[in-house]
């Protein structure tokens, strides 16, 4: 006995009942609408339409002024959508939310300055109406042209997208010539859902299928895919617009036929086509066309999970084409409970969305449903495996605890303990609040709904592999930027990497430093380097202070043995009095060089802070030591009058 099989997936695809449904609606509240271009492809819908006051118009220019417009759902050029705009007409935009997403797509990576590779039929309107939106394109038919295009062009910077209805093994081959050929490419599999698993169907149902009926108008593309793809599995296969083609008697003697319809076929035409076989012929149905139906009809149950796509973003909620009756909903408060979640990086129209339904209103005909329950659900289950696994997560600190701070980790609470914090003792918890930090989950006790976290965990972690790498490659003299991290009286500790390394004081600075911190404070980044290392004992001492910055060296260049400098008395020995010469250079001035009479003392003659002229006498370059003489200065002063007096006697 004959049996018949309808496709599952025949007949409306979400875009195209909700571009129908969008018609209507916006014809109930004011007539006459006009569409530019057919809204859907399919005569018989056209003129149905047309009977309740919606037309179609062959350009934007036969719009009249001022009139109620509905974007079809292949979309419409960018030049169009202007046109109406200029002419002062209500937009209702039906535009398919796959359609819509690579127009998105195409605009943002055109304005990246890539070239845009539209693959799909160059005459129909979804492709013409995203070429509008880049600045260049070029649209590629078959794999031949790709083929030739990838080899004109290896080195431009290209992204493909193709036709949501385009035949995916086209798609697929032109991908392949696009990646093994261009330097730089960016592949977007844009090929609707709906239509990869109708294509995928009616193929198994024509390889085991003695005939196929192709229900679908003849502009329709995916109704030509769909025809295409089960002509190669299956010989027999024909493609009728409606019952009016069907000649029963030719399929007299069959086994199997299987029904496919394209997505812009309305489930009327299907029935009569499928009813007009049954009633003709003794078919032995494996599922009739009624109980198909009813499965786009049922009605969801709170709780349930479900699945959908994304059809319109508000501020408020999120429109979710369900496949059912009733129009679902997600409230932009149910989408995360992640306080940085950004609608506009997560959500966009044409996304497939996984959700719990929460509330069936069977008499307005919504379904309110929760994304971050579901999520919820899925994220305890990953948290648990991540004690397992020790992954590390990315996350943001929302709130400090008694004992402790709050991360917020996969949209759920998660404690870390104060002593987990990395932070030291009796530090301010409070620093931590809205910054991002790595935190490791520790314990999950779902039933009690308590997770424990560690942010000190993968910061040792991290420093013992920051480490490892740094004792693997230092040597004396290699640079690097480092944290200040503490002081002692004798130098301060920083953090180079996982690694601290010492400052001793003298190398803080080429001047005199009493503490430390009147050089560096904590925290401060500074750039240092490696005087010495003992890998064993695992120390590292450290220099900051830079050769170019050396006082001696200025000194070197200002002053010679003979130069009177003035010089300004820091401290007091028995033997004598220290001087700057220099900030950071100091000379010493022997006690019998201080004054031009014999003195017990330096204080008999001078005072620390007092500054006075004085003679270099003497330079040692090696260690650095200077000798002065204020004596020398005196004496030369005292002479120089007796000379002229000498001389004027001379003369006289």
């Amino acid at each position: 006995m004959t049996k018949i099989t309808v496709a599952k997936t025949a007949g409306y695809c979400y875009g195209v009942r909700r571009a129908i449904q969008t018609a209507r609606d916006c014809a109930r509240k004011q007539r006459p609408v006009y569409t530019v271009g057919q809204l859907i492809h399919n005569k018989f819908v056209v003129e149905q339409l047309r009977q309740e006051g919606i037309f179609a118009c062959d350009s934007a220019e036969q719009v009249p002024d001022g009139a109620p417009a509905v974007i079809r759902a292949h979309g419409v050029t960018q030049r169009e959508e202007a046109l109406l705009r200029q002419k002062g007409c209500l937009i209702v935009d039906a535009t398919c939310p796959h359609v819509a997403r690579i127009h998105r797509i195409v605009e943002q990576e055109s304005r990246a300055g890539r070239h845009i590779l539209l693959i799909g039929d160059a005459s129909h309107p979804e492709t013409v109406g995203a070429a509008s939106r880049c600045a260049c394109c070029t649209i590629l038919e078959t794999p031949a042209q790709a083929q030739k295009w990838a080899e004109d062009n290896a080195d431009t910077p290209v992204s493909a997208a193709v036709q949501t209805t385009f035949n995916h093994e086209i798609f697929v081959n032109c991908a392949k010539i696009l990646k093994n050929a261009c330097k730089s490419v960016c592949i977007f599999d844009t090929i609707c859902n709906a239509t990869g698993e109708r294509q995928r169907e009616a193929r198994t149902l024509a390889s085991g299928s003695d005939a196929v009926v192709v229900v679908g108008d003849s502009t329709s593309s995916n109704s030509r895919r769909l025809y295409e793809i089960c002509c190669e599995a299956c010989r027999d296969t024909v493609f009728v617009e409606n019952a009016d083609d069907i000649d029963p008697g030719r399929y007299r003697g069959k086994d199997a036929i299987a029904i496919a319809a394209g997505a812009s076929t309305p489930d009327l035409i299907i029935k009569e086509v499928y009813d007009k076989m049954t009633d003709e012929m003794n078919i032995q149905e494996t599922e009739s066309f009624a109980e198909l139906l009813e499965q786009t009809l049922k009605t969801l149950h709170t709780g349930e999970k479900v699945s959908g796509v994304i059809t319109q973003i508000n501020p408020t909620d999120i429109h979710v084409d369900l496949g059912v009756k009733q129009a679902g909903y997600i409230p932009t408060t149910e989408l995360s409970d992640d306080p940085n979640y950004v609608i506009a990086d997560n959500i966009h129209i044409g996304d497939e969305i996984e959700a719990y339904v929460m509330r069936v209103n069977d008499q307005e005909g919504t379904i309110m449903l929760s994304k971050k329950r579901l999520d919820a659900v899925k994220n305890w289950e990953v948290l648990e495996k991540a004690v397992e696994s020790g992954e590390v997560y990315d996350c943001v600190i929302t709130d400090v605890n008694k004992g402790g701070v709050i991360a917020n980790v996969l949209g759920i609470r998660v404690f870390v303990p104060a002593s987990q914090t990395g932070l030291p003792r009796e530090a301010d918890l409070s620093q931590l609040v809205k910054t991002r930090q790595k935190v490791r989950i520790t314990e999950v006790t779902r039933p009690r709904r308590r997770v424990v976290g560690s942010i000190k965990a993968p910061m040792l972690e991290a420093r013992r592999e920051a480490a490892a790498k740094i004792w693997e490659s230092i040597e004396v003299g290699s640079v690097y930027t480092g944290t200040v991290k503490s002081f002692t009286t004798y130098g301060a500790f920083v953090d180079i990497g996982g690694v601290d390394g010492m400052i001793h004081i003298s190398e803080l600075s080429w001047s005199r430093v009493k503490h430390p911190s009147d050089v560096l404070k904590v925290g401060q980044e500074v750039e240092v380097y490696v005087i010495a290392l003992d890998k064993e004992k695992k120390k590292i001492s450290l220099g900051y202070k830079k050769a170019e910055d050396n006082p001696w060296t200025k000194f070197e260049s200002t002053y010679s043995v003979g130069d009177v400098a003035p010089v300004k008395i820091v401290k007091f020995m028995p033997f004598g009095a220290f001087a700057e010469v220099l900030p950071g250079v100091d000379g010493l001035i022997h006690i019998s060089q201080i004054a031009d009479r014999r003195i017990g003392k330096p204080d008999e003659a001078l005072t620390v802070g007092e500054t006075v002229n004085a003679k270099i006498t003497d330079i040692d370059n090696d260690k650095k030591k200077i000798s002065l003489s204020i004596r020398a200065v005196l004496d030369a002063s005292s002479t120089e009058p007796e000379a002229v007096v000498e001389e004027e006697n001379e003369a006289e």
